[in-house]
């Protein structure tokens, strides 16, 4: 037991936070590429995303709130048993016929897709927690360098291959995650609470939200931002098209979004030293907002190129910012369900902009999406500047 606390547990935990970001590149990122190509319009693939995501966020808080009880699995089995069904979904498009299937098994894909994000987070800062050793920025960061690395590799495959190197990579990637996932030491915290401790008790939704006002106010301004940035993120092959490019030049743009990312997160340990979490929290709103005012305005793919630089101070700033933030702010018996509330604003968010996206494509344009995306980011950057409470 001793071996395990003194040992560096930053190195695995990189590869698993990068193998999940390789998945997200592949399900979420590729996600209008795949089923394009599989035969939904814009608007069928908004409401595909739209229901996984309602599924994923009424799904995130029960499961997180059992994952909180001291009765309860541990998180690793937890993820375990969410990677063998991510598996098995993987598995399952490569053998759909029909293309209401296909639609259904890509939005389970989806759903667990956006169900693992707190648990993986919630490894990390528990693991800190314990006294272990590890550096979640860092950690993080390598997340960001792989979901660059997958965007720009399956980019040149799905140019010359077709959509069945989605699938192909989705099991490829969560079967080496499940792998070093299994070698993650990781042991549940044996701290039994008492019956009356005094502190406010959260076992319903409306209990946590009464216990923490403010926070519930930054959700909301989450859910805006996270509008914004997925509908970026989600229609980015139809606004490369707009600009002029394809399957390559989209993975192109989303592998420098991502490396833009790295500075910050593998700084953002030293950067806590310069000034309080919540000011950097804070600062997250108008980044976002510049990406989409950027991808409003540029003309071409050459400029869209430029514009993900925002991508530094705006996702990269808030992978990292928003798990310390909810970690300072919440009591241990809540850690696990601030995670999954702050989750479920991006949940939100994509099932949001996924009914939204795909009809103002449809109907009206990308530009009109992307003008809708730049609204909605100013609006949410504005609440959590002021709605952010103090961190120690």
């Amino acid at each position: 037991m001793s071996s395990a606390k003194t040992k560096n547990l930053t190195p695995i935990y990189a590869f698993i936070q990068g193998l999940y970001w390789m998945n997200f590149a592949a399900i979420m990122g590729y996600s209008g590429f795949y089923l394009l190509g599989s035969g939904f319009s814009n608007t069928e693939i908004g409401i595909i995303i739209a229901i996984a995501g309602i599924l994923s966020a009424v799904l995130q808080p029960v499961l997180a709130s059992y994952a909180d009880r001291p009765e309860s699995p541990s998180l690793k089995k937890f993820l375990q048993l969410l990677l063998v069904l991510q598996l098995i979904l993987g598995i399952a498009l490569l053998f759909c016929k029909s293309i209401l299937l296909t639609g259904v098994v890509y939005g389970c894909g989806v759903t667990l897709l956006q169900l693992l994000t707190p648990f993986i987070n919630s490894l990390g800062m528990e693991s800190i927690n314990q006294g272990q050793t590890l550096n979640f920025g860092i950690a993080r960061g390598m997340g960001s360098v792989a979901y660059a690395a997958l965007s720009y590799v399956l980019g040149i495959i799905t140019s010359r291959t077709g959509i069945t190197a989605v699938p192909v990579c989705i099991m490829i990637v969560t079967l080496i995650l499940m792998g070093c996932l299994a070698l993650f030491p990781f042991t549940k915290s044996s701290s039994v609470p008492t019956k009356d401790n005094g502190k406010e008790k959260t076992s319903n939704p409306l209990q946590f939200f009464r216990k923490y006002k403010r926070f519930t106010i930054v959700l909301t301004g989450c859910i805006l931002i996270y509008l914004g940035h997925v509908l970026l993120n989600s229609f980015t092959f139809q606004i490369v098209q707009s600009k002029g490019g394809g399957s390559s030049e989209m993975g192109t743009a989303t592998a420098i979004a991502a490396m833009s990312e790295l500075p910050t997160l593998f700084l953002f340990g030293y950067m806590l030293k310069k000034a309080r979490c919540d000011t950097w929290f804070r600062l997250t709103g108008i980044f976002f907002t510049l990406k989409s005012l950027g991808s409003l305005l540029a003309p071409n793919m050459t400029v869209f190129y430029g514009i993900q630089i925002f991508q530094m101070l705006g996702w990269g700033l808030m992978a990292a910012a928003s798990v310390y933030y909810v970690n300072s702010i919440m009591d241990t018996e809540d850690a696990i369900k601030g995670q999954a509330y702050i989750t479920m604003t991006y949940t939100l968010g994509s099932v949001i902009g996924a009914f939204l996206g795909g009809a103002l494509i449809d109907f009206s344009g990308v530009n009109t999406m992307l003008l809708f995306a730049t609204i909605s980011a100013a609006a949410g950057a504005v609440i959590i500047f002021f709605g952010a409470e103090k961190t120690a």
